[in-house]
């Protein structure tokens, strides 16, 4: 049996800009987007579509 490679993808964090300290955990391939991730997702806390910003993981 080969080795396997090792997973490229980190696992980052995208942080609500609404301030309610809701987050989303997400891979990301570094190679493909070396820029920051900004998506907007839905946040619950405010119950509204908000710009969600990357992070890293503590």
């Amino acid at each position: 049996m080969g080795l396997k490679k090792k997973s490229v993808k980190l696992l980052i964090r995208l942080i609500s800009s609404a301030k309610t300290g809701f987050f989303y955990v997400k891979r990301k391939n570094p190679r493909m987007k070396a820029n920051k991730l900004e998506i907007k997702k839905y946040d619950p806390r405010v119950r509204r579509h908000v710009l969600f910003t990357e992070a890293k993981i503590k």
